[in-house]
């Protein structure tokens, strides 16, 4: 006897191919009924006997297609309706649209042998695509995922390419981007002054251009890239000089494994990571010699490296390179070009030439970042590839947005247990990145059907993310301190919800007593968190000066370490300034005359990379820190000295003896690598150390690390070895 009965599916379930996985499972089965998508995510009736049923739901639980992800089945029994056949029906749009929409999705090898195999009527089509690949994110308007809410509905799909689409035994099946070159977008070669470029085709043309060391602006998914030939240091060079990018290591794309194997090393883990849907860039250890330009990744031991994720990515490397730059098509701290005219008007200073393309992207999108430390592949920089995936919580909660910090900034929007964290925004210091940063708080709430009922904002009065959100006064609105919120995220990340002991570690916050924080060991939970130790405080001089120019930090630190004796100190950094620019520092440390006081780990690691000769200049944020990782030696194992002073109940780490060690070592001749190391072993010592004494206290055993320090690989992984020996359970950031 058959049954009937109408299921419910949450999850990504649009734009993957589910619908087609459905009818041809249910086909299979001579199961009847219908399926279609809905604002809520797919919806369908089965008919059938309860064997088959059974049998259909366990293939829909266990082996979705490739791209789907589901986070919930109802099924509800209900009479029977005789059909005929198993149809997929127009999509339903009622009420409220609750829909995940997949990410963007990497070229599928399917996909890719039909690009390569001349017999095709897709061979060498730039956007060749099924359900199992190509855009997502970036073409949607609104859902549900239907053509005619993306930026294809502009093309009319020929008969070809429509009986594909309608035929449930094709791989296009309802694949909303479906197209070929009779029906589809189509790329363009320019020169920079916007006149068309003849030849045997664009690609072909840019490809020569790439060759010849010339820079050539190419549109992608999410946004434009700036792409140069890897191996020619002075195409490198040229691009930097344009895009205003002194020394930032720049993102590298490679045909295949065999390719990028050449220049960096790479393990099984990466290897999966870069051949996956996701697609990122993955940090990789350099080998040397490498053919790979210097200037491209300057005194750093990693390579960001990609694979090609789309088509047209493809089909440049058919003409032999070995790598390209492929970085985001932009000058330095603006959002990246997704628009023709804008890509036109904002990098003909930079670009030689122009592939674009006729598909309107939706939202800009960088690539993701990520690296692998202790196992764990860890995302740097969540955007293309991973949105708008939700992370999921513990608990259900009102509509909240949260509008992030002024640098990498991203916003996050939550509805229910789902935490929708938006792609890469970037610095909040310019107009541009603050329109996209509306912009995309905008098309979220549409796309995602949010509206909040609260909005929490950082502490800090002049971030343009805090002054948007104060403007916001129809809705509730909660500050919260900005360490804080890095120690509940990666609670939250972990399905934490009882007291923990927190780390975070970063550049600079703003703390609850108007000081900028950074240096933090809190003990907390999801809704509070007490101060136990930090960092001593220190002044910065110049305030935001001392951050881009780290030289100050080190006569601060040297300031505090031997007030008026420091010019005893027979130190190159001292002869290298002017002693009336250092006398200004000073009286600028004694008045009080714009040099508030940090607690901050990130202006200790500056301060050090300075008085070690490292950099007394960046010229983007964390070059210096950065380059004393780098530089450090694996053989010296010694830590300097350490003090913790109670005060008042809160532990202060004392800098002084930190910094005369390093001192010390210099006027015996030590070099930057020794003592770089003997440095990153004291933090972790310290830290360590604080942490066994809170747990004294507290009897806590949990730990959270988190905030921009531990992108440092040596302080995470050894900060988590010396608690993990010392019986603490540790947790640090993934996402």
């Amino acid at each position: 006897m058959n049954v009937r009965n109408r299921i419910t599916i949450q999850g990504i379930v649009q734009g993957v191919g589910f619908r087609p996985f459905v009818c041809v499972q249910a086909k299979n089965r001579n199961i009847t009924g219908y399926v279609n998508n809905t604002s809520l995510g797919v919806e369908m009736e089965i008919e059938g006997t309860p064997g088959a049923l059974e049998d259909f739901l366990q293939a829909v639980r266990i082996n979705p297609p490739p791209a789907a992800h589901v986070t919930d089945i109802k099924i509800y029994p209900i009479p029977l309706s005789f059909d005929n056949k198993f149809s997929i029906r127009q999509s339903t749009i009622t009420g409220e649209k609750s829909a995940l929409i997949s990410p963007d999705i990497a070229i599928c090898n399917d996909c890719l042998q039909e690009l390569n195999d001349p017999s095709d009527r897709r061979f060498a089509y730039p956007f060749i695509n099924c359900t199992n690949c190509g855009p997502r994110y970036t073409i949607v308007n609104d859902i549900p995922y239907d053509r005619h809410n993306t930026s294809m509905t502009s093309f009319k799909m020929c008969e070809a390419c429509y009986e594909e689409y309608h035929n449930p035994l094709s791989r296009r099946f309802h694949a909303q981007p479906n197209a070929c070159p009779v029906c589809g977008p189509q790329v363009l070669l320019y020169d920079s002054k916007g006149h068309p470029v003849e030849g045997i085709s664009p690609v072909n043309e840019a490809a020569q251009l790439l060759k010849k060391g010339l820079i050539v602006a190419i549109k992608g998914l999410g946004g434009f890239h700036l792409a140069v030939d890897a191996v020619s240091e002075e195409a490198v060079k040229r691009l930097r000089d344009l895009k205003h990018r002194q020394d930032k290591p720049l993102a590298l794309m490679s045909p295949d494994l065999s390719a990028l194997a050449s220049y960096a090393w790479v393990n099984d883990a990466q290897k999966k990571v870069l051949l996956s849907n996701e697609n990122p860039i993955v940090l990789l250890a350099k080998k040397k010699p490498n053919n790979i330009a210097l200037s491209v990744a300057p005194g750093n031991r990693y390579f960001g490296v990609m694979l090609p994720y789309t088509p047209l990515h493809h089909l440049l490397f058919d003409f032999g390179f070995e790598a390209l730059v492929m970085t985001s098509g932009n000058l330095s701290n603006e959002p990246i070009c997704t628009d023709n005219k804008e890509a036109f008007e904002r990098l003909s200073g930079i670009a030689d030439y122009f592939l674009i393309h006729n598909r309107d992207i939706s939202i800009r999108n960088d690539d993701s970042i990520v690296t692998q430390v202790s196992d764990y592949t860890r995302q740097i920089r969540r955007s293309r590839g991973f949105v708008p995936m939700p992370v999921f919580l513990k608990e259900s909660l009102s509509p909240i947005l949260a509008c992030g910090g002024l640098l990498k900034n991203t916003v996050c929007l939550i509805k229910e247990n789902r935490a929708f964290i938006s792609q890469h925004i970037g610095n909040l210091v310019n107009p541009e990145t603050l329109n996209y940063f509306e912009s995309t708080i905008t098309h979220l709430k549409q796309i995602l059907q949010i509206e909040p009922q609260i909005i929490a904002y950082d502490l800090h009065p002049d971030y343009p993310s805090t002054r948007y959100a104060l403007k916001q006064t129809q809705l509730r609105l909660i500050g919260v301190q900005h360490h804080f919120a890095h120690m509940v995220g990666c609670m939250a990340e972990h399905g934490l919800n009882e007291k923990v002991i927190g780390i975070v570690l970063d550049g600079s916050g703003y703390g609850l007593d108007g000081r900028i924080w950074g240096g933090e060991v809190f003990v907390g939970d999801l809704s509070s968190f007490e101060r136990k130790s930090h960092f001593d405080y220190l002044p910065m001089p110049g305030g935001a000066m001392a951050i881009k120019e780290p030289w100050r930090m080190a006569v601060s630190y040297l300031y505090q370490a031997y007030g008026e004796g420091l010019f005893e100190q027979s130190l190159p950094l001292l002869k290298k300034h002017d002693t009336k620019q250092i006398e200004i520092l000073l009286k600028m440390i004694r008045q009080k005359i714009n040099s508030p006081l940090t607690s901050s780990c990130g202006r200790l690691f500056d301060g050090v990379a300075a008085l070690t000769g490292l950099r007394d200049v960046i010229n983007f944020e964390g070059q210096a820190a950065m380059d004393l990782e780098m530089v450090q030696s694996r053989e010296e194992m010694s830590s300097y000295p350490c003090e913790i002073f109670n005060e008042n109940g809160i532990c202060l780490i004392k800098h002084q003896p930190i910094i005369k060690g390093v001192v010390e070592d210099i006027k015996k001749g030590k070099t930057a690598a020794q003592i770089s190391r003997r440095f990153h072993i004291t933090l972790i010592e310290i830290l360590t150390r604080i942490c066994c004494e809170v747990r004294e206290e507290s009897a806590l055993e949990k730990v959270v690390l988190s905030g921009g320090v531990f992108q440092n690989r040596t302080i995470l992984s050894g900060l988590e070895e010396g608690l993990k020996q010392k019986g603490f359970m540790v947790y640090s950031n993934i996402l």
